[in-house]
């Protein structure tokens, strides 16, 4: 439609920007208006884009660098930690929904393949959609994130194993043996996990030191390590997401992880604009009317089955309730692994254009509602808390694990949020002889507090049933560090509404947010860095 492909990748630009401010004004999520941006400008409504080549390029490296700081941010502890609860949920919810898709596709009247196909699409979650998402809500290192970060990493690797599976059935030949390619991802797998541990050990960290003298130029040592790292995932048969995830890894235990980290959070989310419209892009409109019927039945099954599951198996392994529903979220949509799937199957004589359509459009419909299911899953988490009291143990044990609780202690002092600022606060009021219960939903910050003698508890201050368990008719002050408004306010609320004889303490990022909630009753209102400042002039205008 344009002579220049310039001018179009600029009118694309164009489109998204507008399209995206018109969802910030009416409190939508990005990531459907991007989608909705794709099929706009794409083959079936106006036709209007034709650089697929370099869109799908783009897209692939905005993945390469969102499964990279997704690595960079993850330590081998946490690995360690995750990765039984991480492998048991991961590989539970992927029985469970392919068997049960498996049998919806054989009631549907669908053949044996189709349905085969169809139930093992089902079961892959997009890790590129549930990453995004647990970034943009700060929930990345929160328990349930690290949990669905760990099952998404199994799911990745099933993936990859049943493609592998059902290429190497597709071939009439049988020339190639599925236990001798099995065999061999493996052994590739495997290699690929010695050289980077070798490279972190001995390569890495003096690379990165030299680098380190220009950020410009460690940003671009991070940036090809990413890519680099995607291209080896896939020439040695993973994905291209595993490899940039490694590569992140790899990366994680130096000192510059999080320099590298806040730098490409913006090139991170631009890049992925594209994935989203090519996403929107690839949809066949005309083909998706004759299976809106299956479809919905489909997409019932992922965005409730699929959750399902994963609280259940939570909940038997000693996690809280809130902890299963929060994680089990993340798997109520299809990946786009599964429309790959879905075209592998196209490609092998396995599946008709309609099955392809029935795939695609499932894809469309669970990744639009799980994106709302996942932002606002705490307000909806409120409303059915009443109703999941079934999944959860009388003591979960494994959550209760995280923290160091001496019950026969008072604590005077109860503190949300055991970042920089708050631990710093808790460490001095401990040592002014106070007693401090310090809460945290990120496991490492609590485990961390732990260790300087001081009673942490894993937990969220949003959860109300959580807050009843705590000493709050000992405490004279409920302190919040958080400066996160929604997770205040809940706080206060529900601290009023059982009645907290108490005076509370919350951190606001502002001025006028100060004003807030003093209009909200709070007794005291800390503002961080404004304190901080002012503190550090009176120190320079009394010292001689």
């Amino acid at each position: 439609m344009f002579e220049s492909a310039f001018v179009e990748l600029s009118m694309l630009l164009a489109i998204s920007a507008f399209m995206g401010a018109v969802a910030v004004q009416l409190k939508q999520p990005l990531i459907v208006a991007f989608i909705a941006v794709g099929i706009l400008v794409g083959p079936s409504v106006l036709g209007m884009v034709t650089l697929d080549a370099e869109i799908e390029l783009l897209a692939h490296l905005g993945i390469a660098i969102l499964l990279f700081v997704v690595g960079l941010k993850l330590d081998l502890h946490v690995i360690k930690t995750m990765g039984v609860v991480a492998l048991f949920t991961g590989l539970g919810q992927v029985v469970f929904t392919s068997l049960v898709g498996y049998l919806i596709g054989l009631a549907l009247g669908m053949t044996h393949i189709g349905a085969l196909y169809v139930a093992v699409a089902l079961t892959f979650s997009s890790t590129i959609i549930i990453v995004k998402l647990l970034s943009d809500k700060r929930e990345l290192d929160a328990l349930h994130g690290r949990i669905a970060i760990g099952f998404l990493i199994v799911q990745d690797i099933v993936v990859i194993l049943a493609m592998i599976a059902l290429t190497a059935i597709g071939q009439a030949d049988m020339e190639a043996n599925l236990g001798e390619e099995a065999f061999w991802v493996l052994a590739n797998g495997l290699l690929m996990l010695i050289v980077v541990a070798l490279l972190m050990r001995y390569v890495i960290p003096n690379i990165l030191n030299k680098l380190a003298r220009s950020t410009e130029l460690l940003v671009l040592f991070a940036i090809a390590w990413a890519v680099l790292g995607a291209s080896a995932g896939k020439m040695l048969g993973f994905s291209q997401e595993v490899g940039a995830f490694l590569a992140g890894i790899s990366l994680a235990s130096t000192h510059y992880r999080e320099l590298i980290g806040a730098r490409l959070v913006s090139l991170r989310d631009f890049m992925l604009l594209f994935f989203f419209i090519s996403l929107g892009a690839s949809l066949d409109l005309g083909s998706l009317t004759e299976q809106i019927f299956p479809a919905l039945l489909f997409s019932i099954f992922v965005l409730v089955g699929n959750p399902l599951i994963v609280m259940v198996i939570m909940g038997y392994m000693g996690f809280r309730k809130r902890t299963g529903f929060l994680a089990g979220l993340t798997v109520a949509q299809i990946s786009e692994f599964s429309l790959i799937l879905a075209a592998l199957g196209l490609s092998l004589g396995h599946l008709d254009q309609e099955t392809v359509g029935l795939i695609t459009l499932v894809g469309l419909i669970t990744i639009s509602v799980s994106t709302y299911l996942i932002l606002y899953s705490h307000p909806i988490y409120e409303w059915i808390a009443p109703y999941l009291s079934i999944f959860e143990r009388k003591v979960p044990y494994r959550e209760n694990a995280f923290g160091k609780d001496n019950n026969q202690e008072p604590a005077d002092i109860i503190m949300f949020g055991l970042g920089r600022f708050g631990m710093v606060m808790a460490d001095t009021l401990q040592k002014k002889q106070h007693h401090v219960l310090g809460i945290d939903f990120n496991p490492e910050f609590v485990k961390k507090m732990a260790e300087h003698n001081i009673n942490t508890r894993y937990g969220d201050a949003e959860d109300p049933e959580f807050l009843l368990s705590l000493p709050l008719n000992q405490s004279r002050w409920v302190v919040a560090t958080i400066r996160d408004k929604h997770t205040n306010l809940a706080l206060i609320k529900t601290l009023k509404n059982e009645g907290y004889e108490g005076r509370i303490a919350v951190a606001a990022k502002n001025r006028q947010e100060a004003v807030f909630y003093e209009q909200q009753g709070v007794d005291l209102v800390l503002i961080p860095y404004e304190d901080a400042a002012l503190e550090a002039a009176e120190k320079i205008s009394t010292t001689n």
